[in-house]
């Protein structure tokens, strides 16, 4: 393939991975986007396999390797359940870290790259170090946030003593050795300084994610997601590869949109975020003091009691949460909702921009299940229709209907907009128990009068309220 060619398939692609990105931002085009974007990685792994830059000899080792990697893919495509998608994504941003470091040392190590002038030579080695910087970064934290995704590791913050110190001494370093390595006169007196920027941009990676509590995680996998877009960028200009550099600018700058978006639909300051200490971890009790505990006692009802006040309703919303993507409920809640609309009640679905583990994992869920795209809202579509709704039936989420975010000013949640599920005629809650959401506050919701607990595995107790719908 010529050196034209290959830029005309690169500027194909780039368009198709902009067609892509236009096609997910709505679920009924979301197919067509993935397609689109299947066509531009193809176009584009076949321009760059068999382009002006890779040799013959090159080839059955990138074979090889896409051999490999595909073979994995296909094996987790088929393995992964979908409550897994969050930790699998974080796990996928870790290796674009991985490859960014392993490409910058292999960069940088390479002796056939001629420079014709001292400060082209400079700018290529700020590529590197930065690359390697972003990418190392990019690694350890994907790591640590498949550990706390997956419950390999608590959600509970990790705050170290002066944390914002060692930060700020950590970037002090990097800077000054960052100096020491572009004034390195050989490859051996600047490789040290590099390693030394690489483990400290590990640990800060590991810190950064650590010091950051359970309910911030949906915004913890879109920031990792545009870290990895940059990682990637700077791995096109290593390699002096456009159509990386254009990809890695895509990704990068739309997943810092979503987690400003994610942040701003939680009430919160994306440095904040970055700061940690939000949430003190996943299901445990509310710890005493600080935000007032609820008092009062709850009232449960069972399977056969919420099959009959859905039939008698006009107006239903479910809203969804992690608990459901857990019990796999999903396909129940579309044969509810299925059953519901063949008589005549108007069921709709609230999505609150952070429910579940990710961005839009609630979304996937219920296209999985076949829920109409039309009756499933965001969060500012659908709350001012709470106080006409009958019923308001919340399936396995917490946080994201907490009326202490609204009522309670000293609570750890106060200001996040929630789904204000309260307002309804009456509120069921589906949980196993009244343990507390991934950000570890008690939810004053259970206690309110017209709210009902129903209790036990979502998809058990779905099942229950389908068969009396339907008895």
């Amino acid at each position: 393939m010529t050196s034209s060619l290959a830029t005309v398939s690169y500027i194909g692609a780039t368009i198709l991975f902009i067609l892509s990105l236009g096609g997910l931002s709505n679920p009924e085009t979301a197919r067509r986007g993935n397609f689109f974007g299947v066509i531009g990685m193809t176009l584009a792994v076949l321009a760059t396999v068999f382009g002006p830059r890779v040799g013959v000899a090159g080839i059955p080792y990138i074979v090889g390797a896409l051999i490999v990697g595909g073979a994995i893919g296909l094996y987790a495509a088929k393995t992964v359940q979908m409550t897994q998608m969050p930790e699998l994504v974080a796990l996928m941003h870790s290796l674009v870290g991985l490859a960014a470091c392993l490409v910058g040392f292999a960069s940088y190590i390479d002796t056939s790259t001629v420079f014709p002038t001292a400060a082209e030579k400079s700018i290529h080695e700020v590529e590197i170090y930065v690359g390697i910087l972003i990418g190392a970064v990019t690694f350890s934290g994907s790591i640590i946030a498949f550990g706390k995704l997956s419950g390999k590791i608590g959600g509970k913050p990790l705050l170290l003593p002066g944390r914002h110190w060692l930060n700020l001494a950590g970037l002090l370093i990097v800077i000054w050795f960052g100096r020491v390595f572009l004034n390195a006169h050989d490859i051996q007196s600047g490789m040290l300084p590099l390693l030394v920027m690489t483990v400290i941009a590990l640990h800060f990676g590991i810190h950064m994610v650590m010091a950051i509590g359970g309910a911030d995680m949906p915004v913890v996998v879109s920031m990792l997601n545009s870290y990895s877009g940059w990682a990637a960028a700077a791995t096109g200009f290593m390699l002096s590869n456009d159509l990386l550099i254009v990809v890695g600018a895509l990704v990068g700058s739309s997943g810092a949109i979503l987690s400003y978006i994610m942040c701003r639909a939680m009430n919160r300051n994306f440095l904040s975020v970055i700061a940690g200490g939000f949430g003190t971890g996943g299901g445990a009790p509310a710890a005493a003091g600080g935000a007032a505990q609820p008092a009062g006692e709850v009232s449960p009802i069972l399977a056969a009691e919420t099959a009959e006040l859905l039939r008698e309703s006009k107006n239903v919303i479910i809203v969804p949460g992690y608990g459901m993507a857990v019990a796999q409920a999903q396909h129940t809640v579309f044969e509810i909702t299925k059953h519901l609309r063949e008589k005549g009640v108007n069921v709709r679905f609230g999505i609150h921009p952070v429910a579940g583990r990710m961005p839009g994992h609630m979304n996937v869920l219920l296209a999985e299940a076949k829920v109409p795209y039309d009756i499933v809202l965001e969060m500012d579509e659908i709350n001012a229709d709470f106080p006409d709704t009958d019923v308001a039936m919340v399936i396995g989420a917490n946080d994201i209907v907490n009326p202490a975010a609204q009522d309670d000013p000293t609570s750890p949640i106060a200001g996040m907009p929630v789904l204000e599920v309260w307002k309804a005629k009456t509120s069921i809650v589906m949980k196993r128990s009244m343990a507390s959401g991934y950000a570890g506050v008690d939810n004053p919701l259970f206690y309110k009068d017209n709210n009902r607990m129903l209790f036990g595995d979502a998809k058990k107790m779905l099942d229950e309220v389908l068969a009396a719908l339907r008895a």
